[in-house]
């Protein structure tokens, strides 16, 4: 029997493998699937009746032996790869500032992992870290089910969350091929090790394939397979689409005016937020604008809107669309992650990406979802080590960043003088870079988005085979 076994972790995972077509291609192709969640199982009541079971899987907390070896991991991959800029960047900023316990440990690390980084040293602190929750009851219990439930292949939807390597510990045990998607353009330039090591990859683009082969030289490259990503699948579903009427007559919009959208990063790293907006905000009443315009800001869907409350008191005439991501856990130990959209949101979001005219963000992948759509981009970075604010210029550096940026598919703005005057050439002319932000998207994004679960699907009904 066919019978695919899905790892999804979060919320995000929820939007791209569960809201998109991939669970119901995969319905077509295998016999059986079993969503294994780290989301509540309610959150899958649509399926109820299809040959879909689903298992809740109890969170596993890691121990001090566990974490001290899955530190050693990926702090080893930083240093053996920090040459690059968001490599580097990474370790910079995880260095302890105190000196606790746990922060000494940290910094003896650094001081060891500076000098053996090597690929071999890497596999024997995984080999360690998974010794180490071998017996745990958790990874006994996973050990168990996925031995009761016999799935013949297991697709983890992200390669990251330390929290599932003792299920992918049970699943190699357990004797079954493993395969991983890579879940963001990010992910292989710029963060630490993978949870393990899985049989499989499923990349975005050659870019990323290209990236995985060169991170992780021990992955055969016939393993590895580009598919595109069902991130952006919603955007050519037609149960997505909205109308620009209703659209328009939802968010109370003037057909008359220029609509720029303001997409938030979250509150950890989008801290210059409040300036950008501020800044927009001010130049629209002050006519500092060329054409008539309407601002809106879509807020992060990692958090609640609180911390913009002066700015919605002090210009209530921006247009707020707050994602709505159901939190569908209170008490767990990464709340952000129990958070999962709605359909409402996600046709929001599309009717954002098709209607606005003009996007501005802080190097999001945001970027790509309006360049699908043939929108003018800004990224905005205000902040640098030298004026006080947080430093968001330091990410233009990043490896899959610097690609965007050399690209010229967006412009980059500095300060509020170059963003207003980005604004004005972008809304006069705002096809001037589309032929760079095709390119773009063909660079990073490997396959058409039509048809991506169908693709993912078929690939790993041949790795079962």
């Amino acid at each position: 029997m066919k019978k695919l076994g899905i790892v999804i972790t979060d919320g995000v995972g929820f939007r791209n493998f569960v809201m998109s077509d991939f669970v119901t291609e995969a319905s077509k192709q295998f016999e059986e699937i079993i969503i294994y969640s780290g989301l509540a199982k309610s959150c899958y009541s649509s399926f109820n009746g299809a040959n879909v079971e689903i298992r809740e899987l109890p969170l596993f907390v890691e121990g001090k032996w566990t974490w001290f070896f899955r530190k050693w991991k990926e702090l080893a991959h930083l240093q053996q790869y920090k040459t690059f800029y968001g490599m580097n960047d990474n370790l910079v900023s995880g260095y302890p500032k105190s000196n606790s316990v746990r922060a000494l440990l940290i910094k003896g690390l650094y001081f060891f992992t500076r000098i053996i980084h090597s690929i071999g040293s890497i596999l024997f602190a995984e080999k360690m870290q998974f010794l180490s929750f071998s017996n745990d009851k958790i990874t006994k219990g996973y050990m168990d089910l996925l031995h009761q439930d016999k799935p013949s292949h297991l697709f983890f939807t992200h390669q990251r969350p330390p929290y599932l390597a003792p299920f992918l510990y049970a699943g190699i045990k357990n004797k079954i091929p493993v395969s991983t998607f890579i879940f963001s353009w990010d992910n292989l330039a710029s963060k630490g090790r993978m949870l393990g090591t899985f049989d499989y990859f499923l990349v975005w683009s050659d870019l990323m394939k290209t990236e995985l082969l060169y991170f992780y030289p021990n992955v055969k490259k016939e393993n590895v397979k580009v598919v595109g990503t069902p991130q952006f699948e919603p955007y050519v579903m037609d149960k997505y689409k909205t109308e620009k009427e209703d659209f328009y007559s939802k968010f109370n919009l003037d057909w008359h005016k220029k609509t720029i959208c303001f997409s938030c990063a979250d509150a950890s790293i989008g801290q210059n937020d409040a300036l950008v907006i501020r800044a927009i905000a001010q130049a629209i009443r002050e006519n500092a604008i060329g054409l008539p315009c309407q601002f809106l800001v879509r807020t992060s869907p990692a958090e609640s809107p609180e911390r913009f409350a002066s700015i919605k008191k002090e210009f209530p005439e921006i247009i707020w669309n707050n994602p709505k991501w159901i939190l569908t856990r209170e008490n767990h130990a990464e709340r952000w992650s129990q958070r999962i959209p709605s359909e409402e949101d996600i046709k929001d979001l599309r009717s954002l990406l098709e209607y606005v005219d003009l996007n501005v963000n802080m190097c999001s992948t945001m970027s790509l979802d309006f360049m699908l759509f043939d929108k003018p981009v800004i990224n905005t970075v205000f902040g640098n080590p030298n004026n006080g604010l947080y430093d968001d210029q330091r990410f233009l550096g990043y490896d899959h960043f610097k690609k965007v940026v050399d690209s010229q598919s967006v412009t980059i703005a500095k300060n509020a003088t170059e963003l207003i005057a980005q604004i004005n050439e972008a809304l006069i002319n705002p096809t001037s870079r589309t032929v760079q932000r095709t390119t773009m998207i063909d660079l990073q994004i490997g396959e058409p988005l039509s048809g991506t679960s169908k693709r993912i699907v078929a690939t790993l009904s041949q790795w079962n085979d």
